[in-house]
């Protein structure tokens, strides 16, 4: 997608709102007043850390480094969230990916990938709009074939972004689609295909078999697509979606991750510990159903809404 657009810090701290107060809230009752930082306090913030899903081994990293600055000084409540969104950005700064699929070759083919309710359809469909906004030609397949409903929501978004759709009735052989789907797209020049993928994970290893041979179809066409497969976690199931992106990262190998319903949650900070053990990106995050409420994965911009630093303190 696009650079995040004007207003987008904004949504962004509105959206970890919950999130961020939370955290306030501790750091409030940890540092009630100005005075040195001390052992104990600091055993407490790396604790708060925790409680808000950013991880022991990111919490403990964060507190030292945020140690070897402040130990022994006078600090305060802004002081400490100043310091903190230092730390919190800093740690995921190696963790970005950029995603855009204009840059690439045509069509340039984009798998969905992820649990049922992670916000695969939502994203597939504000990524569509996004990208027609910008005058491509994109090519919209519901390979969830095992729901219709999945289908018929797909199908809502592609008419709502001005994409063409595809899409088989229930039950079909969802690699037969995705063939069909890129080479449509080859012979008639579509800039960009996405992808929807099924997400049952109650049976893991067919969900898995099946992705596997999407994935190999595609390359009969395009041996160099799928050009990305972006993994989609939910951010509402905390620290589940560490489990998510093992199961998926190791079978069927993601290029990026898009971490959604940063708004839905009140321990937004599950984000770090899931780019950190990933071997994938962090590319998008999603805070909202609004088209504009999925952009880029800015890490510093991330780190001060998390834990409600204004744009206004420097």
């Amino acid at each position: 997608m696009s650079e995040p657009k004007k207003g987008w810090f904004q949504r962004l701290t509105a959206g970890l709102s919950r999130s961020s107060k939370q955290m306030g809230d501790q750091i409030a009752q940890v540092f009630t007043v100005k005075e040195p930082l001390s052992r104990e306090r600091l055993d407490e913030l790396e604790e708060m850390l925790i409680e808000a899903d950013l991880g022991p081994h990111s919490a403990a990293r964060i507190a030292e480094r945020f140690a070897a600055e402040k130990f022994g000084q006078d600090v305060d409540e802004t002081e400490i969230k100043r310091a903190l969104a230092q730390a919190i950005g800093d740690e995921l700064a190696s963790r970005v990916g950029r995603f855009d699929p204009l840059s690439g070759p045509r069509p340039y083919v984009v798998l969905f990938i992820g649990v049922n309710g992670s916000g695969k359809t939502t994203t597939l469909g504000k990524i569509a709009a996004d990208l027609t906004s910008r005058g491509a030609r994109v090519l919209v397949v519901a390979g969830d074939t095992f729901r219709a409903a999945a289908v018929e929501q797909l199908k809502v978004w592609a008419d709502r972004a001005k994409a063409d759709f595809m899409s088989r009735p229930t039950g079909s052989d969802a690699a037969g689609l995705a063939f069909d789907a890129v080479e449509k797209a080859k012979a008639q020049g579509y800039d960009v295909v996405l992808i929807d993928t099924a997400g049952r994970l109650q049976n893991k290893q067919g969900l898995m078999d099946e992705l596997l041979k999407i994935i190999r179809v595609i390359k009969r066409l395009e041996p160099e697509a799928p050009h990305e497969t972006l993994l989609v976690l939910d951010a509402t199931v905390g620290r589940n979606a560490l489990a998510q992106e093992n199961i998926f990262g190791n079978q069927i190998g993601v290029s990026g991750i898009v971490m959604t319903k940063l708004d839905g949650t009140a321990r937004g900070g599950v984000l770090v510990p899931v780019a950190q053990a990933s071997d994938s990106p962090i590319k998008l995050i999603g805070v909202g159903e609004q088209i504009d409420d999925l952009q880029p994965f800015e890490p510093h911009a991330f780190a001060r809404s998390l834990v409600g630093l204004p744009e206004s303190v420097q």
